[in-house]
Order: structure tokens, then C-alpha cells, then sequence
């Protein structure tokens, strides 16, 4: 079937956990742009290892948008459709650097991207001695983790022998790689940009009276304008974790130091939006489908050689 400007839709399959605000505006922003929509639900979800493996039940799709909650099962499943020659948003190789702030770390600074000093150690001995060479305070963080969740700011060595015991005791090899990095003091705010395509799309600022500025812990958003300075960072830090291509969807979050200037803290790969889109007034999942429906047809550059493909999975919601 034919859409009203002679194209053929396009079919999208979204891998999904559950339904949030950001799901149901990104499912009615690609079905307002003509698309057709197939929620799969990652419990359900079933993929074959090679193209050679796709059951004769997959479902029809041009391109693949992966929201999953899980970021082990978004990363495992965007490797799996990479392998068979599907498009997807994100790219596997993107996610599955911004997923490990570790790795996202090391692409940042290949690309000499701006960033907080850092340090990483393997025990809480050589840890210790890292922090204490970095100097207090630091933040210590988890390699993988959203929402601000398990951050520590240590301010002495009381606070840093105490919580490397801690994270030691848990047992997971994950609390046993110490990430440390320097401690920026934010002017009560942080930034978190949106970059879609190869454009900064819009920003917002999140304060806070609390070191930790997440909106999911508190923060409050207002509009930041994305000066050419933000946008040209942005675009390098994006460009950086996507191994020098051009296209993404994600959002960076970025500190204002008061003698370096902007500098890159994280990158999220499966960016939330719901507290952005009137703060900004910028339309970000209409943005993002237009992106992933533009993708699917090839029309920006480093998706120009893909072409549509059966999606091998099984079960949707």
C-alpha cells in the first residue's frame, strides 16, 4: 500500500519491556509519520543466531528501535539483528559503548573529547591509591547504571575505605572494577543534550540543590540553548561512541566546569524524554521517528547501504 506521497510505509518493530511515557509517544510520533508499528516485548522475545536461523514466523520490518529496559537484553538483541544484517536504532556498536561508562570513557578520550578526569583500578587497595591521587572528593560509580543509582561521592578516606569494602563484600565482578572520577562542582545544574541524527535537537538544564541533578532523583528542568559551542561538543561526543559515524539517538549529559569549560559526563543510549519536550518546546519523539523512518530508507548516510530485511523474532505485545 501506497502512503499519500507514493511511498510505501514503513515498518518498524520496537522492542519494548513495558510501556512508558516515552514508548506511547514515540509508537504515536511514527504512526503519525506514516509508519506501521510491532511492539515486541523482550520477555518474550526470541532471536535467531545468523540470518540463516529466521523462522518463517518473523515479522515484517524495515528497521528495528530498540527500548528495552534491560540493557543487557537491548545490547544482546542488537548484536543478534546486526549479525543478520538488520538496521536498527541504535547501532549496535553505539549501544553497546554507552552502555559501560568505562568503554564510553575511552571513546571520549580517543576522539579527545572533553571529558572529567577518571581513573580505574581493580582492587580496593590500587583504588584507594587512585582516589587518594586524584584527590578527595570523587565520585565513585558503577560501570553500568542509570538514573543516578549508586553513585558515591567520596569526600575523605574514612568514606573511601568504607564504601570500597562495601562494593567488595557484593561480590558482583562489576563492583570490583572502580571507576573514579574527578568531582565536578556543578553551578547547582548539569546539562542534558538530545542529539538525533548528527544534530543537537535541544537541551534542558537540571538543577538541583543536590550534587546529583538527574530528573529521576529530583531535578528540576528548565530550557538550556544549545549554543555552537554545546552543539559541536555534542556532535564530537556523539560521533565518538558511534565509531566515527554520523547517526544517533541519545542523550549526553554534560558539566560546566568553571575553569574547562563544558565537559562530557555520560551518554545514554535509550534516552528518556517525557520532562524535555515542553520544557524545550522541541517535538523529541516526532524528532526521533522521523530519524528511524529516514534511517529505514536509507536517505542519511551511514545507513545508506542497508536495505529492508525480515525481522527474525518471535512473540509481540
Amino acid at each position: 500500500m501506497m502512503g499519500a506521497n507514493g511511498r510505501s510505509p514503513v515498518s518498524v518493530a520496537m522492542i519494548v519491556s513495558r510501556i512508558r511515557v516515552e514508548e506511547k509517544l514515540l509508537l504515536a510520533a511514527l504512526e503519525n509519520a506514516g509508519a506501521t508499528v510491532q511492539l515486541v516485548n523482550d520477555d518474550e522475545l526470541v532471536l535467531p543466531v545468523g540470518r540463516d536461523g529466521i523462522s518463517p514466523d518473523s515479522i515484517e520490518a524495515d528497521i528495528v528501535l530498540e527500548r528495552s529496559l534491560s540493557a543487557a537484553r537491548g545490547i544482546y538483541a542488537l548484536r543478534l539483528l546486526a549479525a543478520a544484517g538488520i538496521p536498527t536504532v541504535n547501532r549496535y556498536a553505539v549501544a553497546a559503548t554507552c552502555w559501560d561508562k568505562l568503554l564510553t570513557t575511552a571513546a571520549l578520550a580517543e576522539a579527545g573529547v572533553p571529558q572529567p578526569e577518571v581513573r580505574v583500578a581493580f582492587t580496593p587497595e590500587s583504588a584507594l591509591a587512585a582516589i587518594e591521587a586524584l584527590g578527595y572528593p570523587v565520585v565513585l560509580k558503577p560501570i553500568v547504571g542509570s538514573w543516578g543509582r549508586l553513585l558515591a561521592r567520596i569526600n575523605d578516606r574514612d568514606a573511601a575505605e568504607a564504601i570500597l569494602e562495601h562494593k567488595e563484600v557484593l561480590g558482583s565482578y562489576l563492583h570490583s572494577i572502580f571507576y573514579i572520577q574527578e568531582f565536578v562542582a556543578k553551578p547547582g545544574r548539569d546539562i542534558r543534550a538530545f542529539v538525533v541524527g548528527d544534530e543537537t535537537i535541544c537541551a534542558i538544564y537540571r538543577g538541583s540543590s543536590h550534587w546529583i541533578t538527574n530528573t529521576a532523583r529530583g531535578g528540576q528542568a528548565s530550557n538550556c540553548p544549545v549554543t555552537p559551542a554545546l552543539d559541536d561538543l555534542c556532535r564530537r561526543a556523539a560521533r565518538a561512541v558511534s565509531g566515527g559515524e554520523t547517526g544517533v539517538v541519545v542523550a549526553i549529559d554534560v558539566l560546566e566546569h568553571p575553569d574547562r569549560g563544558f565537559l562530557v559526563n555520560e551518554i545514554n543510549h535509550t534516552m528518556e524524554f517525557r520532562n524535555s519536550i515542553a520544557t524545550t518546546g522541541v517535538d523529541i519523539p516526532a524528532r526521533v521517528a522521523e530519524y528511524v523512518i529516514r534511517t529505514a530508507r536509507g536517505e542519511s548516510a551511514n545507513h545508506a547501504a542497508q536495505t529492508t530485511q525480515r525481522v527474525g523474532v518471535e512473540g509481540s505485545e
